[in-house]
């Protein structure tokens, strides 16, 4: 049945169109102003808001209330409290106070706080994110809220988040000011996240432990046919994938969750879906919401969404592309060239800070997307490589290097696209192509942040992308506020600034070796794995960068840095036990099942005297005979690594053996299994294949 979309749009969201129906007056114009100014709110106003908002919830049929907040877990976390209070006359009413509404205080002892608390010190607070609309999601009022400790440490992925947005907000609008501009009040960090994902049949999904337990599978041969044909791109969608999109897309939009864009991505059972723009604190709650709606919505659907970055080795992973600028209050995207970018000094000194920011800051930008699962992915023939760099385009880059060298760029005139057919329309032609394969892409107005994996949150990144750049405008603002001529040293500033970091501009191919040849001469950094990665974060320079900013305290920075590796070195141990589990208890059991009716049926043979050939079996028991003491003792090997590595007490070293030893062990053993795989038959072979997983979902 078709939907009245406007309608059922943010139905369940308690919005500026309900605050402002719902609240009197003056109470409406002070939480307004605490939004977009980010002043107090007071507590009688608050109990003012606390109660409109229970009222509107319960008419909605919510019957509870949640805290909702982001923790460093990688998921959202939720306590729910249901509203009502006793009358004292055996009956309830329902209440919801102004101080339940801006204050929580869950239990903080189980969360992941990297030292900065004994985990005997319970006392954690939730505080309300008036920026963040509340929301209703089964039956629950959810309040988003950011998450701190007893003693004032930011435990969540959002305090960090709310901080850097109003690092570049303030130095943003620093610059501003020096160009004349007096209207804008606030300058904002806008993002799009493009979310991939698969999908299977729940079925098959729960006869694969791997799947369960860690998001992928550990063992699995190529299938006949995977993504060789590119079929499945923009292919037509499936009818059972259509039905759960278009639930899936009603279920965000009742959120107001932005979802604008579906298709099938290129691996087979791989989709996207892609959101309009939103403020990157919204955008943050926004993604954190479509990854739980997708499995949810899933389940119902007798399905299952993965958000692993690899689920299956050889097809093409999944990523979730940032598509990051910043803009102000009044409208105006700070990073539209216009249509004469080489005369918008303005659009050129954004764009030079960025440039200057991913440069210097190339580390924490392959921090924010580092994680176990993003390692299988970044550098495969879908992602990009582990090396940051910059495409611009052919326009931009020529006017940068015309700056540079003092030279006339003269413009490039808008051409129509010559098709070759008369019937097809004309239309302009961009000025420079698009480029896949480049980590941190300029695509028109914005910046297009492609490595972050599809679990990941979108804090991280945005975090680093906020801070690096407030501090870049805010180095371009001591030195032009102290100008005596302030065109002469802002030609300069510009001009300088890219004669000194253009070795992070690249438009080629970023799959190319070639490339990681020519960045290691250009002195880029190549962290290939997290445990490359992680302890660029807490270098001094970045500890500095933070702490300037007020984003992060440096004992802050610490425990997420401990907090990393510990969760990577979890993960890979949850893994190498999930396969020595499922070797032991589906693998072996399936070969030897195999190997003993193999053998009966040629002792048959040989008892019959019938000059049957038994050179078939022999053949294959001789090959399963290697496989199996190949198998037995890469299993021991592994089993070793896992055991001897819990003897390491450092936890950046242990992070180190867990890569270099133990997921070594894993391959070693996954090519065995995937071996035996194509050669025991399948009526044995009890584990779901590939071939029947990616095309479990049917017509």
């Amino acid at each position: 049945m078709a939907k009245n979309v406007p309608n059922i749009f943010g139905s369940m969201v308690f919005g500026d169109a309900v605050m402002k129906s719902r609240l009197p007056r003056d109470t409406y114009k002070a939480l307004r102003k605490t939004i977009e100014n980010g002043t107090h709110l007071e507590l009688d106003v608050a109990n003012v808001v606390a109660n409109a908002m229970k009222d509107w919830a319960v008419e909605k049929g919510a019957t509870h209330f949640t805290h909702w907040f982001q923790p460093m877990t990688g998921v959202t976390a939720e306590k729910h409290d249901s509203f009502i209070v006793p009358d004292g006359k055996g009956q309830v009413i329902m209440e919801f106070s102004g101080k339940a509404l801006v204050k929580g205080e869950p239990d903080a002892s189980s969360f992941p706080s990297g030292g900065l608390r004994a985990t005997f010190e319970a006392r954690g607070y939730t505080a309300w994110d008036p920026t963040s609309y509340a929301f209703i999601k089964d039956g629950t009022l959810c309040i988003p809220t950011a998450f701190c400790s007893y003693s004032g440490e930011a435990l969540d992925k959002k305090t960090p988040l709310l901080r850097s947005m109003q690092a570049i907000n303030e130095q943003a609008l620093r610059v501003l000011r020096l160009f004349g501009v007096t209207d804008a009040k606030r300058v904002v960090s806008s993002v799009g996240p493009e979310q991939e994902y698969f999908l299977i049949d729940k079925d098959m999904y729960f006869q694969r432990p791997d799947l369960v337990y860690c998001g992928r599978t550990l063992f699995g041969a190529r299938p006949p046919k995977g993504q060789e044909l590119e079929d499945h791109y923009f292919g037509a969608i499936k009818y059972r994938v259509a039905e759960y999109m278009r639930d899936l897309d009603e279920e965000l939009w009742k959120l107001g969750v932005l979802a604008k864009t579906k298709h099938n991505e290129v691996a087979p059972a791989q989709h996207e879906l892609a959101p309009i723009y939103s403020e990157a604190n919204v955008a943050t709650d926004h993604n954190q919401l479509t990854m739980e709606l997708m499995k949810s919505v899933a389940a119902k659907h007798g399905l299952a969404c993965l958000l692993h970055e690899k689920p299956f080795a050889g097809l093409n992973g999944s990523g979730k592309h940032n598509n990051w600028s910043i803009s102000t209050d009044t409208g105006i995207n700070l990073l539209e060239p216009g249509n004469t970018p080489y005369k918008n000094a303005q659009f050129l000194l954004f764009l030079v800070a960025i440039i200057k920011a991913v440069d210097e800051y190339q580390d924490l930008l392959r921090v924010s997307v580092a994680s176990a699962g993003n390692d299988h992915r970044l550098g495969a023939n879908e992602a990009p490589p582990a090396v940051v760099s910059i495409f611009l385009g052919e326009e931009l880059t020529e006017i940068l290097t015309a700056i540079e060298n003092d030279a006339l760029y003269t413009g490039k005139d808008k051409v129509l696209m010559e098709i070759g057919a008369t019937v097809l329309p004309h239309f302009p032609k961009d000025t420079t192509d698009r480029n896949r394969t480049s980590p941190f892409a300029f695509t028109g107005n914005k910046f297009e942040f492609r490595m972050l994996g599809s679990t990941h949150s979108i804090a991280g990144p945005n975090i680093a992308l906020n801070t690096i750049v407030a501090e870049e405008l805010s180095q371009f603002a001591d030195i032009l506020e102290a100008s005596s001529d302030f065109k002469a040293d802002l030609n300069k500033l510009i001009k300088d600034t890219i004669k000194n970091h253009k070795r992070i501009l690249f438009n080629g191919n970023g799959y190319d070796d070639a490339w990681i040849a020519e960045a290691e001469q250009r002195g880029l950094s190549n962290l290939k794995t997290t445990p490359d990665a992680l302890p660029k974060f807490v270098e001094q320079k970045n500890i500095d960068l933070f702490t300037k900013h007020h984003v992060f305290t440096e004992q802050e920075m610490h425990s997420r840095y401990e907090i990393l590796l510990e969760n990577y070195a979890k993960i890979i141990n949850i893994e190498a036990l999930t396969m020595v589990d499922m070797v032991n208890k589906q693998v072996v059991p399936a070969v030897l099942s195999y190997e003993s009716d193999l053998a009966r049926l040629m002792n048959r043979k040989i008892a019959l005297g019938l000059n049957m050939s038994t050179v078939l079996e022999e053949e294959l028991l001789n090959k399963l005979a290697k496989l199996t003491a190949c198998l037995s003792g890469r299993l021991e090997k592994l089993m070793s690594e896992i055991v001897a590595v819990k003897e390491i007490d450092d936890a950046l070293e242990l992070a180190k053996a867990y890569r270099e030893r133990v997921f070594m062990a894993m391959g070693e053993l996954r090519l065995t299994v995937d071996e035996l795989e194509t050669v025991v038959g399948s009526k044995y072979w009890t584990l779901p294949t590939y071939a029947e997983i990616l095309n479990s979902v049917g017509q």
